[in-house]
């Protein structure tokens, strides 16, 4: 059972590895427990006025983590809501303890070999990027994304749930999530 104090049942954050299909589950898991969605990345591109890629191509990592840093400040505050996080939001201080603070961080767990899978072919996350700037692919790709999972996954681990994704449908997965998530959710006024 979890223990929440009543303003963290108001926030859902979903976590975990680029490709693991937080953007996917966050609509529809919003949709279905009355909550407003919004996905981290994409509110951080409307606020920049350019793609996640090339504010880390023009301003860099650090400066990207504190854009999403700001954001989710913002966003910890509204009810009601559920928020797809980026795959690396975890690894800035400020940004875990936001989250951890004002919502139910859930974990959305999916082998390396499905992440492969998945990003093998994506040219829109820059951390998946070479020097040269051009995507990687096959050994290499395989290789930064075990590097990066093994970085994470402590901090993924922190999550008040996790959910085994692999290959479940959507669908299923945010049954799931409803299940474990609905005695713990506290509706107020949305937005506010």
């Amino acid at each position: 059972m979890i223990i929440l104090p009543p303003h963290r049942r108001e926030r859902v954050y979903l976590t975990g590895f680029m490709g693991s299909g937080k953007s996917t589950i966050g609509p529809i898991l919003a949709n279905t427990i009355g909550f407003d969605f919004v996905d981290l990345d994409r509110a951080i591109e409307e606020s920049e006025g350019k793609s996640v890629t090339r504010v880390f191509q023009e301003n860099g990592e650090q400066y990207f983590r504190g854009a999403e840093r700001s954001m989710l400040e913002r966003l910890s505050t509204r009810r009601n809501l559920v928020v797809s996080l980026g795959g690396g939001t975890l690894s800035d201080r400020a940004s875990l303890a936001t989250v951890t603070s004002s919502g139910i961080l859930v974990y959305i767990k999916i082998s390396t070999e499905l992440l492969v899978k998945r990003l093998q072919n994506r040219s829109d996350r820059p951390l998946l990027m070479g020097s040269d700037g051009n995507r990687l692919s096959g050994p290499d790709l395989r290789e930064r994304i075990e590097r990066l999972a093994r970085e994470r996954e402590p901090l993924y681990a922190r999550a008040d749930v996790t959910i085994e994704a692999d290959e479940r449908r959507v669908g299923i997965t945010v049954d799931r999530v409803v299940r474990i998530l609905t005695p713990y959710l506290r509706r107020g006024t949305p937005g506010v």
